[in-house]
């Protein structure tokens, strides 16, 4: 790659030139570790519900690789081909997650996947970047046009996505989903007023879940109260941050991997800090937080409104999925069942943030007049 002149005019050549690379190195470097971490977390989970140890590790590698080849050639995009991309993509993954409920699998009292080709999908996973764009696109053209109701239609699809979510139930990606939304609404030119009428919103939904959800109920108790029956989770993974110290205890030397149930997926970051310890947990945070403020710092910069709230929303997506998976991990808040980006497994989430990134990628291009990329 590096061997491209600045004056090749090929696609590879321009998207070399263009692409924040910066921003690429540390995706990469965060899904290195995540390859680490799955060997380390996973073999004992995979004992434990009688597979082969190395199940999980396996396909994970396999998910990886694709990963980075979706980020990479989602990245050649224009921002005209993102927004077609992701039209066709919400189109495609509303569908599935409409049909989720009545044919997917229910699997530890949500129906979130769904058979395709053999595979097993969580359509809700697409559903998210989907939508993102889609909702900058519609809040872009109602800036430019007064008399489009873009506004309207962007709430309606907020509010359709999140039925749809509530329906199998999913309450953590619907508040997500949400709260990215309204980052969006607000980088739009959202009123003062309406965006403190949107927290109350938020607070009526968290509350209304509380008392309508069991699940909810559930872990919003335990997160209260750890040491009642059902806070086993949390409080194994708190005693694995304190073994670890600083330095960690040394690969494979950990023990929550071995009384966990999801340390290869939400709790993770509680085997990185066992075996690793506090510096590399600090890492970790360093690097996600470089990639939404760089990000942040390219988009703002940009003149297409729509690349802005695009290119803000998608951050703010992957940004608050890394922080809801460590401030559980850190009993910072109830779990969510969310995984960390390129860290935890899992095809369809891993996929999913590396379409996320792509897109980011495209958006934040250098354009030859010193805007973005066309």
């Amino acid at each position: 790659m590096s061997s491209f002149a600045r004056t090749d005019t090929s696609l590879l050549g321009r998207w070399w030139w263009t692409v924040d690379r910066w921003t690429l190195a540390t995706v990469l470097m965060i899904a290195g570790i995540g390859m680490v971490l799955t060997l380390a977390a996973s073999p004992a989970v995979a004992e434990r519900i009688g597979l082969d140890a190395f199940h999980f590790a396996r396909r994970q590698f396999v998910y990886l690789p694709l990963a980075v080849a979706v980020m990479l050639a989602t990245s050649l995009l224009s921002p005209k081909g993102v927004r077609r991309a992701a039209v066709v993509g919400f189109a495609v993954a509303l569908v599935l997650t409409a049909l989720t409920p009545l044919v997917g699998a229910e699997i530890k009292g949500a129906t979130r996947w769904i058979r395709v080709g053999g595979l097993s999908v969580q359509p809700s996973e697409f559903l998210k970047p989907a939508f993102v764009v889609v909702a900058a696109w519609l809040f872009a053209a109602r800036r430019l046009d007064e008399r489009f109701p873009g506004n309207v239609l962007a709430t309606a699809l907020a509010a359709l996505v999140a039925g749809l979510l509530l329906l199998q139930p999913d309450v953590g990606m619907t508040l997500l989903v949400g709260a990215v939304w309204a980052v969006q609404f607000f980088l739009a030119g959202l009123p003062l007023v309406l965006v403190m009428a949107l927290g109350f919103v938020f607070i009526g939904v968290g509350f209304g879940a509380y008392f309508t959800f069991d699940h909810v109920q559930s872990r919003v108790d335990r997160f209260l109260d750890p040491s009642a029956d059902g806070g086993f989770q949390v409080a194994r993974a708190l005693e694995a941050f304190r073994n670890g110290g600083l330095f960690g205890r040394g690969p494979g030397e950990g023990r929550v991997k071995e009384v966990l149930p999801d340390t290869h997926a939400d709790f993770i970051l509680a085997v990185a800090g066992e075996e690793f310890g506090l510096v590399v947990c600090l890492v970790l945070v360093a690097l996600f937080g470089f990639v939404v403020l760089r990000g942040f710092a390219r988009a703002l910069r940009d003149e297409d409104l729509f690349v802005v709230l695009a290119a803000g929303g998608l951050l703010a997506l992957f940004g608050f999925q890394a922080l809801i998976n460590m401030a559980s991990s850190l009993h910072l808040m109830p779990p969510k069942g969310m995984t960390l980006p390129f860290i935890s497994y899992g095809g369809s989430s891993t996929l999913a943030l590396a379409w996320t990134m792509g897109m980011v990628l495209a958006l934040t291009r250098e354009r030859p007049d010193g805007r973005r990329a066309p």
